[in-house]
């Protein structure tokens, strides 16, 4: 039972915030591009597949960044007692999770089309080298949110088998909802991120970070109504859209206070619920 408890905390298990982040953008993806005339099963299937993905991915993810992190966790107040850095957990032992699950997560991927698989594939150099960013470049959020929204292709074309620009653009524009969210999750750690020397978009945007926030809602807000208009969604999708924004700029920047790390983590938890708010807002978009 220890064992069990202790790769439940190295994987976050209960933790389901990050591995819910991952599965919307997968959401979205499949959402955009499926015909909901046609068999419903293989929507929810996929759904579940992606969902599964997700919680497996996450949980590998956050191994390695354990693994790669635990010098530093050892001198962050918030990660000192995580299991790797507290020796808990063997480092071998750590990777050894972290491959098991990865192959877990392979058998799930290969129930899609070909050019899904192996554009799934590509994205693993990325995902796994996230961690290390933070050690070079201010902008290590902006590597999470090529990371943690390229679901949001794979969910497209698992049901199209190739690319476009529609699932691109909204892409794009999801890379600045994550660079937001995570910059204010960021705020939590800045004190001893800056004594031990780690980057971050929460310390080169200290000084003005709802500037930079707003920004970055914003030009996410304007990609996702530029999706809605490319697929002709109706009106409800717009009216949902100004919800989105409203969340955005209201619930989370109005409150945002960088000095309360009470309030950052709700704030950053709160995207959990906005993730569902544009999933309805897509499905919402679609009906006829």
């Amino acid at each position: 039972m220890n064992q069990l408890n202790l790769f439940v905390e190295l994987t976050r298990l209960k933790k389901p915030i990050g591995y819910m982040l991952l599965f919307w953008p997968c959401s979205w993806g499949l959402t955009l591009a499926y015909d909901f005339s046609s068999d419903l099963n293989i929507y929810f299937f996929y759904l579940l597949l992606f969902f599964l993905g997700s919680v497996l991915m996450r949980s590998a993810g956050c191994i390695v960044n354990d693994v790669l992190d635990r010098k530093f966790d050892k001198k962050v107040f918030r990660t000192k007692d995580r299991p790797v850095a507290s020796g808990k957990v063997s480092v071998k032992l750590a990777l050894l999770y972290s491959v098991i699950l990865c192959l877990i997560a392979f058998l799930v991927l290969i129930n899609f089309n070909l050019f899904t698989i192996i554009i799934a594939l590509a994205s693993m150099p990325l995902a796994f080298t996230y961690p290390l960013m933070k050690r070079f470049t201010y902008w290590p959020q902006l590597f999470l949110g090529i990371t943690f929204n390229y679901g949001l292709l794979l969910g497209w074309t698992s049901i199209n088998g190739e690319i476009s620009l529609i699932p691109i653009i909204l892409y794009l524009g999801a890379i600045f909802w994550t660079l937001g969210y995570d910059t204010i999750y960021g705020f939590q750690d800045i004190e001893d991120d800056e004594i031990i020397g780690v980057k971050s978009t929460s310390i080169k945007f200290k000084q003005n970070p709802k500037i930079f926030l707003s920004i970055c809602y914003l030009i996410f807000t304007s990609f996702f109504v530029v999706t809605g208009i490319k697929l002709n969604f109706n009106y409800y999708f717009f009216i949902g859209a100004m919800a989105v924004l409203f969340h955005l700029l209201v619930i989370q920047i109005m409150s945002f206070n960088k000095k309360n790390k009470e309030k950052c983590l709700e704030i950053f938890k709160g995207n959990n619920v906005l993730g569902l708010i544009i999933l309805i807002c897509i499905l919402v978009g679609k009906l006829n």
